[in-house]
């Protein structure tokens, strides 16, 4: 199946949004009139504060080798007050990037953020950021990281602000995050999804943001919140262009929403 699904995670300002920005670009995903400047920080709050608050997915098409991928992507918060926000992403992917800012080398939250992943047994892709500044310690956090287990061939030097190394880091994400596996064949379930986060809108109600497992999901399907004990007809189904973006149907391996009409989050 040619669909990749990850996360970006790090320590707090390492640069998870801005190198989420150079994705969005390299991929056409948004227009370069509409781009600005960590464009998935969707909250007043996370505008104001330069920070990522709440998990945001994105699906970005992209032709690798003359093939087409879709590449989902869910950037994560750093701060480790968020922590759960990354625990809930990584649980809906396979594979990860662990983001180091060369002028800081492998933080607290770093560290938390790869056990989590490694416990989950994704495959993780290390990077080192921000080479381009004249206090980059490259060298020095390259170690760093080698000491979790990385062989030196396995790091990605890159600039997430000026473009540097990007391209190559994108291009290696189809050929080294394995394809997502069949839930449905492993534990004899017809259709299934991962609840990994929720949304509330006043006419389509809880927006739930799942990742098929088995199955496929279409509108007007009756489903069943299997921890709510609670029934309810999909309404809407899309996925994320990074807005919500209607779609036929969520077939596995995909990630996206489902609106449910429910109107209590609890």
């Amino acid at each position: 199946m040619n669909i990749r699904n990850f996360s970006i995670i790090a320590h707090i300002d390492h640069g998870k949004s801005t190198l989420a920005d150079r994705f969005l670009e390299l991929t056409g995903t948004v227009e370069k009139r509409r781009m600005k400047n960590q464009f998935l920080d969707q909250m007043e709050l996370e505008k104001e504060k330069g920070i990522t608050i709440k998990l945001q997915p994105v699906r970005m098409n992209y032709s690798y080798r003359g093939a087409p991928y879709v590449l989902n992507m869910i950037d994560t918060p750093g701060h480790i007050d968020f922590n759960y926000e990354v625990s809930r992403s990584l649980a809906a992917v396979e594979g990860v990037i662990l983001l180091v800012d060369a002028t800081q080398g492998v933080q607290a939250q770093t560290l938390a953020n790869f056990e989590i992943a490694s416990s989950l047994q994704l495959k993780v892709i290390p990077v080192i950021n921000k080479i381009d500044l004249p206090t980059s310690r490259i060298e020095e956090t390259e170690k760093e990281i080698l000491a979790l287990g990385f062989e030196k061939e396995d790091v990605f030097l890159i600039s997430a602000k000026n473009g540097d190394g990007v391209k190559e880091l994108l291009e290696a994400l189809p050929a080294k995050i394995p394809p997502p596996e069949d839930a449905g064949i492993r534990q004899g379930a017809g259709t299934k999804a991962l609840v990994f986060d929720l949304d509330y809108d006043s006419h389509k109600g809880i927006l739930v943001y799942v990742r098929v497992m088995a199955g496929r999901f279409r509108q007007g399907d009756k489903l069943w919140l299997v921890a709510a004990q609670k029934s309810f007809s999909a309404g809407e189904v899309g996925v994320f262009k990074p807005e919500l973006n209607p779609a036929s149907g969520l077939w596995l391996g995909e990630i996206g929403y489902i609106a449910t009409g429910i109107k209590e989050t609890g």
